[in-house]
């Protein structure tokens, strides 16, 4: 983070383990694009390095923040629920707002939220939203609830469900605007 830090354009770093798995998604947010791509090469060698590290691999996918929304910030012990999807292309502008107004609302009623975020690639059809958690106790309660939610707005979006994922926030340091 300190080495990111250094960088124009720079916005911010999350963390999101599972510990079980091992699995790790580390975001990275920039300002802009052009932000982005002029620290790519940079960065591509924290990131090897951070693979190294943590005995893993490391796979980039570039992401436009489509919403963004903060109940309240969150603090130590907070989980993850992120939730790949794949969206027909033509479908990107009715389901970004189909989420602001019909998901958004929804997640906020479960039991210790504290953020959501959608994420999309619309040349891949591509999406992920998360929704951020007071504790991992509070994540893992609102669990039935949140899958009867996906699945009716799943159907009534028209996306397909690629994975779901839940982990741990073991950093946060986004400094990114609310985009709702």
């Amino acid at each position: 983070m300190p080495a990111l830090q250094e960088f124009d354009g720079y916005v911010g770093l999350s963390l999101l383990v599972d510990r079980e798995t091992g699995r790790c998604i580390a975001t990275s947010a920039w300002a802009t694009r052009e932000a982005m791509r002029a620290s790519a090469q940079r960065v591509q060698a924290l990131r090897d390095r951070a693979a190294r590290a943590f005995a893993g691999t490391a796979t980039v996918d570039e992401w436009d923040i489509a919403m963004l929304h903060r109940d309240h910030h969150s603090g130590p012990g907070a989980g993850v629920r992120a939730t790949w999807l794949k969206i027909r292309p033509e479908q990107f502008a009715s389901a970004i707002d189909f989420y602001k107004t019909a998901v958004l609302p929804d997640i906020e009623r479960l039991d210790g939220f504290c953020s959501a975020s959608l994420m999309v690639d619309r040349m891949s059809g591509r999406a992920v939203s998360s929704s951020t958690f007071d504790s991992l106790a509070a994540m893992e309660r609102s669990g039935d609830q949140a899958r009867s939610l996906r699945t009716e707005l799943l159907r009534d979006l028209g996306a397909d469900q690629v994975d779901v994922g839940e982990f741990e926030l073991a950093l946060a340091r986004l400094r990114v605007p609310e985009l709702v």
